[in-house]
């Protein structure tokens, strides 16, 4: 009786959506998989942005009567108020009592204990389309998991908000890190049940397994569609200034150059208590759920401020931009400190690092990107699911 109805009333809504036009995440498309999970012992990979509507996806399968045995969390954890970094811990769930078993510490992929008894597993995280964001590589793993003890992925697929262009260096295999599993570019224009399919497809799993997978794709979704996330992904990306400016601003994290952590503005700027001659600073400080420990707390940070930089620029070039590394490596007085091991694990490469170093132009770094570019938009072309 309640699933019928819950079901009846996600149909009527996602029939009003679909009217007006909006786009539809996997989650939402309740009839497209609620069949798939009946009778079944469910495993959720989810967080905060795991949502159908304003409901979250858990509190929508237990009251359609499905029995969800556990929940798995990736990093910045289940309610996604953890900063950058922080060890997620394992534990209960608050509302639903159920265990929660973090995929961000200790561990990072479900053990054979995790997933015994488990007849399925359903993945819903909001990904930003950019390699080193971890929920790739907590999909990878989860895929690995059930490849090897043989039980089905169900990914409710999600929009893409960077999903309109490709760009950034391809990952060479000798940095290969949690932050980037793949030979994929920086900027992928991929949605995560996409991404999984390449996985799948492209063997890259270990021992070249693949996962018994099925993806319940968004609607009215395309590679040029410009989604507004309902809910900010993780704490520091607060609103879509933020994930846009993302992919370009998040390579300082691999350097000395503060990005607004400790700010209500993060990946809106950066700058460094070093830089001079600026008109525009700011004092990093320790804010609960976003920024506990962010660098130089308390110090004044001479820098650029990107609150009013137009992001149409970013959309209509479909580029990551590079002026922004440029402009800040110029400006830092010791550049023999500016930039740390991270770097090149941002990057997938040590030439970039070589690049900036040696003062090469934007041309000659965009013509090196160009060979890798070209291979992996002939692999990406086989597993899309979105015009």
């Amino acid at each position: 009786m309640w699933r019928r109805r819950i079901v009846a009333v996600l149909t009527v809504f996602m029939a009003l959506t679909a009217a007006s036009g909006q786009i539809i995440p996997g989650a939402c498309r309740t009839n497209g998989y609620f069949p798939l999970l009946g009778r079944k012992r469910i495993a959720l990979v989810a967080n905060h942005t795991s949502l159908v509507g304003s409901v979250h996806l858990l509190d929508t399968l237990l009251s359609s009567g499905l029995d969800v045995i556990k929940v798995f969390t990736p990093e910045h954890g289940f309610r996604g108020d953890l900063d950058a970094g922080v060890k997620v811990p394992a534990g209960r769930d608050a509302k639903t009592d159920l265990p929660v078993i973090s995929l961000y510490g200790k561990k990072v992929k479900p053990s054979p204990a995790d997933l015994k008894g488990i007849d399925i597993v359903l993945f819903d995280l909001q990904d930003v389309g950019v390699r080193f964001y971890t929920y790739l590589s907590t999909l990878t793993y989860v895929m690995e998991a059930c490849a090897e003890n043989s039980v089905p992925l169900l990914v409710l697929d999600r929009p893409n908000p960077n999903g309109f262009y490709i760009d950034g260096p391809v990952l060479e295999p000798a940095f290969r890190s949690f932050v980037g599993l793949h030979p994929v570019p920086v900027v992928y224009g991929m949605t995560i049940g996409e991404y999984a399919q390449m996985v799948n497809g492209e063997h890259w799993l270990r021992d070249s397994l693949t996962c018994q997978l099925t993806v319940i794709p968004c609607f009215g979704y395309t590679h040029d569609s410009l989604y507004h996330l309902p809910v900010k992904p993780s704490p520091n990306l607060v609103d879509m200034r933020s994930v846009y400016l993302y992919p370009s601003l998040a390579f300082f994290e691999g350097t000395v150059i503060s990005v607004g952590r400790g700010t209500m503005f993060p990946f809106q700027m950066y700058g460094h208590p070093s830089f001079q001659e600026c008109t525009f600073s700011f004092i990093p400080a320790s804010i609960p759920g976003m920024s506990l420990h962010p660098p130089y707390a308390g110090k004044t940070c001479c820098g650029t401020d990107l609150r009013n930089f137009d992001i149409l620029i970013l959309i209509n070039k479909k580029e990551l931009i590079i002026d922004f590394l440029f402009d800040a490596y110029y400006r830092f007085p010791d550049k023999n400190k500016f930039f740390n091991s991270f770097f090149d694990l941002l990057a997938g490469t040590s030439a970039l690092r070589e690049q900036i170093k040696g003062h090469y132009s934007e041309e000659d770094i965009r013509r090196s990107w160009l060979p890798g570019l070209t291979a992996f938009k002939e692999i990406r072309k086989k597993y899309l699911l979105y015009p």
